[in-house]
């Protein structure tokens, strides 16, 4: 519901949003306003959600095999899958079961027992835990005893652990420190904690840049290792640039990991057996053998970008047909970017990525219906970039359950489908029955304001962010393609890839975010 922008993009274009932000703020328009229609928000979603899942099937090897990312959430649904289907005996699944209720139960207790001390307020409770004192409290610097981020911590490669914590510690500690003691002169005082005008901007902007930067260094390393492979007639798969995975070699080695779903409802507590490098050159085999043809995703892409391309002007008229080219042209590298990211830290940035388009096409539209081709636009590029990471999530599950490659492709089709019914559809009950984005409503919809007013920024042009932010975002780009990545070398002749800066700034912007 979130990600096909029932409460955040759509919502910004009705009524309801422009009259909370009021007539009389600068480039709020009247005419910039289309309420919900069950009718148009269908077709909508129709035209743009299938594009992410043919925009990086071809992709997928390199992300599942060449790269190892992990993708935490693909992982532990298949060590949960397998778990229920081992081959190793009766007894080592009866302990796996066990294990599983009894991680289920503290998890359950656990989240009653916060419950029980939430208290009113939203920093109120466990889950804001002032451990280093009130100080660094109010820099966001507390514990939240969060069983999620423990189970993903388990799960992710302690690089990448080490650099989402780096920085947090450079960001809150230092960063934004230093910028809000500039208030008044780099950007106005008193400004809200999400006015883009102020420190939310830097905060924003500078993350983007570290991902983007992180994402296309790696994208144009494999487009330039392709094209000399080709060029060498060379197939060899060990100059493909990988991250290392560590695997025990031990003839039964039990490990256990965690994995929080729907934020600390339960723990799953999974024990899974490793039994050797065969077992992967298994997986890995099964996993190529179902392949899908690049030509069928190639082919499945560009029809459906000449619908969408022909379809959105006609729901959106001030988006024109040539700016959604050229986001289908620009978006498969941003899904890289974002599904790269997913793998590495389970955080899908997909809005992150919307924001890009939002800002760039608000732009250059201007104020004669800018506001609404750049929420349109936001909603393209979120939709893509969202479920090429879904997708390749799932694949993961496939590889580690030896299921049909094919077989997962065709399950997202038919639930993105049944989503692009179902979800408007529930969303209509809901808005014919409660007065979504209305602040007495128990359906505040906060994000609404947020992106129409992100879009009216946008309007202006980046000159009006705030001082010296498009000079720190060009100097945080520039620094991902100087030390990103750390090289090592094997004896294999095999990369190691560390991706600090996708780290660094998944965790700038998801702190930030979640603070504000």
């Amino acid at each position: 519901m979130t990600l096909s922008g029932f409460g955040s993009y759509l919502i910004a274009m009705d009524e309801r949003t422009y009259n909370l932000i009021g007539a009389d703020y600068p480039g709020n328009r009247a005419e910039d306003i289309k309420n919900p229609g069950l009718g148009w928000m269908t077709g909508f979603l129709f035209v743009v959600s299938f594009l992410g899942l043919f925009s990086l099937t071809p992709r997928r090897k390199v992300m599942i095999l060449d790269y190892k990312l992990t993708y935490p959430s693909g992982t532990a649904t298949a060590m949960l899958i397998n778990s229920f289907h081992t081959n190793t005996g009766a007894e080592l699944a009866g302990k796996q079961v066990k294990c599983l209720g009894k991680y289920l139960s503290i998890s359950l207790i656990w989240s009653c027992f916060k419950w029980f001390f939430s208290g009113i307020g939203d920093y109120c409770g466990f889950d804001n835990f002032p451990t280093f004192g009130l100080t660094l409290f109010k820099n966001s610097f507390y514990f939240d005893f969060s069983p999620t981020y423990v189970g993903c911590g388990l799960i992710c490669p302690h690089i990448v652990n080490c650099s989402v914590l780096l920085g947090a510690i450079i960001s809150w500690g230092f960063l934004w420190p230093f910028i809000s003691a500039r208030a008044g002169d780099w950007y106005p005082s008193g400004l809200e904690g999400n006015n883009f005008k102020g420190l939310c901007g830097y905060k924003v902007f500078i993350a983007i840049s570290l991902i983007l930067g992180d994402g296309l260094y790696n994208l144009i390393k494999i487009i330039y290792i392709t094209a000399k492979e080709m060029s060498n007639k060379s197939t060899k798969q060990s100059k493909l640039p990988i991250v290392q995975e560590v695997i025990v070699k031990d003839t039964l080695v039990s490990q256990m990991l965690a994995f929080i779903v729907l934020q600390s409802v339960y723990l799953s507590c999974i024990l899974f057996s490793i039994e050797d490098d065969e077992s992967f050159n298994g997986l890995d085999d099964i996993f190529l053998k179902d392949s899908i043809p690049t030509w069928f995703a190639a082919a499945g892409y560009v029809a459906l970008a000449a619908i969408s391309t022909a379809t959105i002007p006609i729901i959106f008229p001030p988006l024109k047909w040539y700016m959604v080219l050229v986001s289908y042209i620009l978006a498969p590298a941003l899904a890289f970017c974002n599904s790269y990211g997913t793998g590495l830290t389970d955080w899908n940035l997909s809005s992150t990525h919307g924001k890009i388009g939002l800002f760039i096409i608000a732009s250059l539209v201007g104020s004669d219906g800018g506001v609404m081709a750049g929420l349109a636009a936001c909603g393209v590029m979120m939709s893509i970039v969202s479920t090429a990471a879904d997708l390749m999530q799932d694949f993961k599950t496939g590889y580690l359950t030896l299921s049909s490659a094919k077989s997962m492709f065709v399950s997202q089709l038919v639930g993105t489908a049944m989503g692009c019914v179902i979800a408007p559809l529930i969303f209509w009950l809901f808005w014919i029955a409660f007065e979504v984005g209305s602040p007495d409503s128990p359906y505040k919809a906060p994000y609404a304001v947020i992106y129409r007013e992100m879009a009216i920024l946008g309007i202006e042009g980046f000159s009006e962010l705030p001082k010296h932010c498009l000079a720190l975002c060009c100097g945080f780009f520039r620094g991902c393609f100087a030390c990103e990545p750390t090289k090592g070398c094997d004896s294999q002749e095999n990369f190691t890839i560390y991706s600090y800066s996708n780290g660094y700034g998944r965790s700038i912007l998801y702190w930030s975010l979640l603070y504000n």
